[in-house]
């Protein structure tokens, strides 16, 4: 009988923030992306920043958790999701 590997920290850190919707990150539109996990920041009771950093700290552990596994096309869109975030939140 097998045990089960017990959760990574990261793993109960990524369900506990904010509530994106399944699927987000298998979206190949950055827009797309970055507006979900945007909606997931102003809406989110879990958050401890500004809806704009909570999100970006999305994005980013996002990227950091997929590490050299995360394929190069996945990580384009996803830098690409970052520049939406900061064009949605007028930050650029």
């Amino acid at each position: 009988m097998k045990t089960r590997k017990p959760l990574q920290w990261s793993a109960h850190v990524i369900s506990d923030s904010l509530k994106v919707p399944p699927g987000t990150f298998v979206s190949k539109d950055p827009r797309r992306i970055a507006r979900a996990v945007k909606a997931a920041a102003e809406r989110g009771p879990h958050r401890r920043e500004r809806p704009y950093a909570s999100a970006m700290s999305y994005l980013c552990f996002y990227l950091n958790r997929g590490g050299r596994n995360l394929p190069a096309a996945r990580r384009r869109i996803v830098e690409r999701a970052k520049t939406e975030l900061r064009a949605l939140f007028k930050r650029e």
